[in-house]
């Protein structure tokens, strides 16, 4: 008898282990259907998404269209729809779908037109950004805020984990350097989902004209910035997995150097190299591929270092880059393009002089301490 109680309360045990599962399992924005549906119905919807915005394996438009929701236009960042065309290449789109027209924002212009916002009565962001201040969704996040704000159009974000949402760090954004690879005076690692980072470019002003979006953010269940995140689906063709999305942060400051950081390969952002890399123990061909047409130094063996097959570390590290610059001992080893990335003038000179890790990071100081005191009121989860 006590052993069927033994094995009775075992069953139990697992019983409740699997639902203790099930309640702890992380549910984006979009998930929280009776949240919004009932802000949508009756009106004329614009989203938007890419390839990410997903509720299991349904795309958010197939699950609005089921639901009768009446959805006239998508827009769509970098990457496209499919999230599968190449970085920086523009995207045009010259057709309409059965049901709705879809307008690319990286082609003719990367923030919506009056023209095209004409007839929408309410806008919804979905898209599943990395954290980083160089990735260009939070740009068109920005710009599509922006526009809603000028038009009256009310904005709904559903809001989504940030994989990198578990620190902060790097130089803050020094505004005479914005782009649209940097629009906001916020750190490379900023530490916020889009639905946080959303509010605090709303209340902050940084909208033009310190104009103020009517801004909704329809939050997760189950999810808080100490949790490691898996993303269902790449983010981008060159962030395959979560190995590039942990060193992205740290390698994208490559894209401004004279070095390739494998896009065109198998392992884009877990490898870096150049065809004179001085060590040749380790080398990679880039070619071109869908997501990566023309990559640098293209058919060429490059040689390098690699991160393949090591575990994930969520932190942000200048040391890839101070090694390399030194090993490569080039004056054109930046471009112009680095101090965009950087978000600062006096990074690539800091290097430039040798200084050490540790001496550049106590140059960051106080912005970055200010930053991250201003996000705390910005937070919507632990």
């Amino acid at each position: 008898m006590q052993r069927l109680y033994f094995l009775l309360a075992l069953i139990l045990l697992g019983c409740a282990n699997k639902a203790q599962e099930r309640t702890s399992t992380i549910l984006p924005g979009a998930y929280q259907t009776e949240e919004y549906l009932p802000l949508l119905e009756g009106k004329k919807v614009g989203l938007t998404v890419n390839h990410s915005s997903l509720i299991g394996s349904t795309h958010l438009t197939d699950s609005l269209l089921k639901h009768g929701i009446q959805i006239t236009k998508v827009f769509t960042p970098e990457h496209g729809f499919t999230g599968t065309i190449s970085d920086g290449v523009l995207v045009e789109y010259d057709s309409t779908e059965s049901s709705f027209e879809l307008i690319s924002l990286y082609g003719k212009n990367k923030k919506p037109t009056n023209q095209q916002l004409t007839g929408l009565d309410i806008m919804v962001f979905d898209i599943q950004d990395v954290g980083a201040r160089f990735y260009t969704y939070i740009s068109t996040m920005h710009y599509a805020m922006e526009a809603c704000a000028e038009n009256n159009i009310p904005f709904i974000i559903l809001d989504r984990p940030n994989p990198n949402g578990s620190y902060v760090d790097g130089p803050v954004l020094d505004t005479a350097l914005q782009s649209f690879v940097g629009m906001h005076p916020i750190p490379i690692v900023h530490g916020m989902t889009v639905g946080e980072l959303a509010q605090m470019i709303n209340e902050e002003g940084w909208l033009k004209g310190q104009a103020k979006v009517d801004l909704r953010v329809v939050k997760m269940k189950n999810w808080n910035h100490r949790m490691r995140y898996s993303l269902p689906v790449n983010p981008s063709p060159n962030l395959p997995d979560d190995l590039s999305i942990a060193l992205y942060p740290s390698l994208c400051l490559f894209e401004g150097t004279i070095m390739s950081v494998g896009r065109g390969t198998d392992y884009a952002f877990q490898q870096i190299g150049h065809p004179e890399y001085p060590d040749t123990t380790y080398s990679f061909t880039p070619n071109s591929r869908e997501g990566a047409k023309w990559p640098p130094y293209e058919d060429q063996l490059c040689y390098g270092k690699s991160w393949i097959d090591q575990e994930p570390e969520y932190e942000f590290t200048l040391q890839p880059l101070i090694d390399a610059y030194q090993l490569m001992n080039r004056e054109d080893f930046f471009n112009n393009y680095f101090k965009r990335l950087a978000g600062t003038n006096s990074l690539q000179k800091q290097i430039e002089e040798g200084q050490t890790e540790e001496e550049i990071r106590s140059s960051w100081e106080p912005e970055l301490s200010n930053f991250k005191k201003k996000r705390e009121q910005y937070l919507l989860y632990e």
